[in-house]
């Protein structure tokens, strides 16, 4: 409901924006920070072929992976701001300017937001025959053990970082952070009995969950997930306001021409309401988003300003 919900009103901006005419120039270089496989990938090669047919230039995909995503980003950042090259990034974009030092370029100001893609919830699992049931016997735990339980994460600052430490502030217990070179290690860890408990996209736990290889215990999103709608949320389980998700973005070099801006999120509209694009985004648990350029831009300074709050108060640093 909320993505139909969500892709209606964005839709309705489809008309106006689609009447700026512009085009690229030339073929357009989709720049993903990450690794082939994950989830900035997968929303980026689903987009690409709906941008293609948009455009009426050739969008590909690049995988620029390396040194905390600031790689890829570091790219556009410096490319011509023509419109040729984008970057579709993830949540760690708001978070990187605060835990890596002596980059080259500017979160803040070195990119123009084009639109909010997606959101991607996350569920905190722990194993099948973990003696934690619920979300308040796992915190129950941490607060009579400090420091026992532990709780693994896709790498320091990542998404799942992010929601466990927001969790254990607000909580006011101390588990152990066990950081990983991506989700899956932390996954396996975790399937492995070597980790008490690890936040995971819906995408990679739902079917675990189903099959009973774990349990889930809570959904980090501020409405409970339609691939398990039983399952409770942290906010339900005495934490109103916890919304904790993974989420994808695009942008532009800064300076991107405002017909530019205009007609790139027409195109992330438009790729959002194909039906292949809806059905794929419905089995990742995904919520197809694609606000305006001036919502994206007002959701990134609440998110920096959030995250710079976490990270200084949580300690957070790089390892």
């Amino acid at each position: 409901m909320m993505r139909r919900r969500a892709l209606v009103a964005a839709s309705a901006l489809l008309p106006f924006a689609a009447r700026a005419q512009w085009a690229p120039p030339r073929g357009v270089r989709m720049v993903v920070p990450y690794p082939p496989g994950g989830g900035a990938d997968t929303t980026a090669r689903m987009f690409a072929p709906a941008f293609t047919a948009f455009l009426g230039q050739n969008v590909v995909v690049e995988n620029r992976p390396g040194a905390g995503s600031t790689i890829g980003a570091g790219e556009v950042a410096r490319a011509a701001p023509d419109g040729t090259t984008l970057l579709l990034d993830a949540s760690g974009h708001t978070v990187a300017p605060f835990l890596i030092r002596g980059l080259n370029f500017d979160y803040t100001t070195g990119f123009t937001p084009i639109s909010h893609v997606m959101l991607i919830p996350q569920i905190l699992i722990v194993p099948p025959n973990s003696p934690y049931t619920s979300l308040p016997q796992l915190l129950a735990a941490a607060k009579a053990t400090p420091g026992k339980i532990t709780y693994g994460s896709s790498g320091n600052a990542s998404a799942p970082h992010i929601a466990a430490a927001v969790l254990v502030n607000r909580a006011g217990v101390e588990m152990t952070h066990v950081p990983y070179r991506g989700g899956g290690p932390a996954l396996q860890s975790l399937l492995s009995g070597d980790l008490d408990c690890v936040f995971a996209t819906v995408a990679s736990a739902t079917g675990l969950v189903r099959e009973g290889r774990v349990r889930a215990l809570a959904a980090s999103s501020a409405r409970r997930i339609s691939a398990l709608p039983e399952l409770p949320t942290v906010a339900e389980q005495g934490f109103p306001g916890y919304d904790q998700n993974e989420w994808n973005g695009l942008w532009g070099p800064a300076g991107l021409p405002a017909e530019a801006v205009a007609r790139l999120h027409a195109a992330c509209v438009n790729a959002l309401a194909q039906e292949v694009v809806q059905a794929r985004l419905a089995a990742l648990g995904a919520i197809g988003l694609g606000t305006t350029p001036a919502e994206f831009a007002a959701f990134l300074a609440r998110d920096r300003e959030a995250n710079a709050k976490l990270i200084r108060d949580a300690r957070i640093t790089l390892d």
